[in-house]
């Protein structure tokens, strides 16, 4: 199916891709955007408090996504249905593709699901998502465009009754490119404190669309984690997407000219 074309049953698409001709140097990408479910899934068991909640989505990620699409002139691509029912930052065969537990929060709907229901969900939103990724990266490939990603996420603040303090988290595999610059800068300003592959990291589970579309491509690549009370408006939202936008344009342009003072070396 086209990442373009609406599901047969007339929902929305399952996939959006903002500012596709977007010409900056980053792709930003939002795994967890959305706590939308197609009617046909109804609920999956869950209160409409929990379907709000972070198990569903990434509060404020979408926000801060689209604000640095638009600072960056940078494409942006992100699902329109929530995680619950397949979560794209995960690998087809993982075990929390679509959890039957969500932190201490079951969710009926995910209950003893089927080979066919498991490969239909990954039919209707998970493989769309990751071919529009690879559609943006193959057509800026095709334009002569250097293209860098980032991956923006939120978390919660307390999570299992621990607490989490880190107003924002850097997350990195191999590549270090991006993220060792990222953390030099916002480390800078005492009155954050900077996770370093915290709260989680790659050991995880949590870098497949970046180990996927990033490492996979050989293009520098990082994961943001922003505790999502300090996006919980659209003034936080606001304020994190300035902050990060200038924090990576200064980033992308360290790793440009690295790369291009080690291409005139070789």
């Amino acid at each position: 199916m086209s990442v373009a074309k609406a599901e047969a049953d007339g929902a929305a698409a399952p996939v959006a891709i903002v500012n596709r001709a977007g010409a900056g140097a980053f792709v930003v990408l939002c795994d967890h955007a959305s706590n939308a479910l197609p009617a046909r899934f109804g609920t999956l068991g869950l209160s409409p408090a929990d379907l709000q909640a972070h198990i569903a989505w990434d509060p404020g990620a979408l926000g801060v996504s689209r604000r640095l699409s638009g600072l960056l002139d940078a494409p942006l691509v992100h699902p329109t249905l929530s995680r619950l029912l397949v979560d794209c930052n995960r690998a087809p065969d993982a075990p929390d593709l679509a959890p039957a537990l969500s932190e201490a929060t079951e969710i009926p709907g995910n209950r003893d699901l089927s080979e066919e229901d498991r490969a239909a969900r990954i039919a209707l939103v998970h493989t769309p998502f990751h071919a529009a990724v690879d559609e943006v990266l193959d057509e800026r490939a095709a334009r002569g465009l250097p293209t860098l990603l980032v991956s923006v996420h939120t978390f919660t603040p307390v999570y299992r009754g621990v607490s989490r303090p880190w107003q924002i988290g850097v997350l990195y595999d191999q590549d270090r490119r991006l993220a060792e610059r990222l953390i030099s800068a916002l480390k800078s300003d005492s009155s954050l404190t900077v996770g370093d592959n915290e709260p989680y990291a790659p050991s995880d589970g949590v870098y497949y669309t970046l180990d996927r579309h990033g490492q996979a491509r050989g293009l520098a690549s990082v994961m943001l984690e922003i505790r999502n009370d300090e996006v919980a408006d659209a003034a936080g939202e606001e304020a994190w997407a300035h902050r990060l936008a200038a924090l990576l344009a200064e980033a992308g342009r360290a790793v440009s000219a690295s790369e291009a003072g080690r291409k005139k070396t070789n």
